[in-house]
């Protein structure tokens, strides 16, 4: 059966690829057809390679006035956190609907992957017991549904390093068990197969490190071994996807000994940027150098994603105070300002970008 009756299949998808974002599960629900060919790798291939993907950056964002309905806000020194999206080109925000699991509160400091059009919500601790959780959800931007994941395998872990290939496989490491020993031990999440497979141990302890991906590797930057217990190092680890072996430690990939959230991969293999001192850092190589001075509402960065050659770095000025956000353009050092509403200022703890 044709894809549009009376019109060529290819000539179809030229007319699937072109349909944004937001209204991609509406042609899913419309006919099996559509929705067969829509969730096709080579769908969102075409898609890209015709320059129709949209970017979307998730964030775990916290509620700046919880209803008081929902109990949490008794809880007054825990913030309530939920999944919010922005487009960077139209400049609109969004909220997403949670996992009915969730009872419409996201798990405190869990971590988000882009892998393909599905974004990935992995652990994280219960905002009111605290106990952590080994959960995997899936949300996909295709159908606009949430489904459950294999649970990540062996001890339940917090505070670990995560980032996917973009496409298909998430890779978590280290972080710390249930009895604050930090980890070695390393694994990787195929989503399409619902699959965790082990990878062989890191050589020392990272408890809250960064994962990043580049250059088909994944690098585990700074942390913590057990008997440090907060003294960060400046050291990474990095697994090749290819030989599926860890090659040697960097000692002094960062210039100091200092917590790696703002951490986020550059433009090649060696490249990395930070967030530090007022700064924007890149690494070249062996060296760090200054890109551009942060913007002074924003002197204290709370999280920094990258997508094409642009940082958005999120913070305020002093702590409890409402967000505010910018984004660099790398090619021209640049800074723009962008529009906050009130609803969407509030801190951020952890993001990632689709491109769908």
């Amino acid at each position: 059966m044709a894809l549009i009756p009376g019109l060529p299949d290819d000539m179809a998808r030229e007319c699937l690829i072109r349909v944004p974002y937001a209204g991609l599960s509406a042609v899913a629900s419309t006919c099996k057809g559509w929705k067969a060919e829509i969730k096709l790798p080579q769908f969102r291939s075409h898609r890209k390679s015709a320059g129709h993907t949209q970017t979307i950056i998730v964030m775990a964002q916290a509620v700046l006035d919880p209803p008081r309905s929902s109990g949490f806000a008794k809880l007054c020194h825990v913030p309530v956190y939920r999944l919010t999206a922005f487009e960077p080109v139209s400049g609109s925000w969004s909220e997403l609907l949670l996992p009915p699991e969730f009872s419409g509160v996201l798990p405190m400091f869990c971590q988000l992957a882009a892998a393909g059009s599905n974004l990935v919500v992995i652990g994280g601790l219960d905002p009111v017991s605290w106990e952590s959780s080994s959960s995997v959800y899936i949300y996909s931007f295709i159908t606009a549904t949430w489904r459950r994941g294999a649970d990540l395998p062996g001890v339940r872990r917090s505070f670990f390093g995560c980032a996917s290939d973009g496409d298909f496989v998430v890779f978590v490491a280290g972080g710390h068990d249930d009895e604050k020993n930090a980890l070695r031990s390393a694994v990787a999440y195929h989503v399409e197969r619902d699959e965790w497979a082990a990878l062989p141990d890191m050589a020392r302890e990272h408890d809250e490190c960064k994962g990043t991906f580049q250059g088909g590797k994944f690098h585990v930057i700074s942390g913590y071994g057990t008997e440090m217990q907060g003294r960060f190092k400046r050291s990474c680890e990095a697994f090749d996807t290819t030989t599926w072996q860890w090659g040697p430690v960097w000692d002094d990939v960062l210039m100091a000994s200092t917590c790696p959230r703002t951490c986020v991969d550059g433009d090649a293999d060696d490249h990395l940027y930070m967030c530090t001192d007022g700064d924007v850092l890149g690494l070249r190589g062996s060296m760090w150098r200054v890109e551009a001075k942060i913007p002074s509402d924003v002197y204290s960065p709370s999280h920094v994603t990258k997508w094409q050659g642009k940082l958005l770095v999120t913070g305020s000025p002093r702590a409890g105070e409402p967000q505010k956000a910018y984004v660099l353009e790398m090619s021209t050092r640049t800074w723009t300002n962008v529009e906050l509403p009130e609803k969407f200022s509030g801190h951020v703890q952890v993001g990632c970008n689709l491109e769908i």
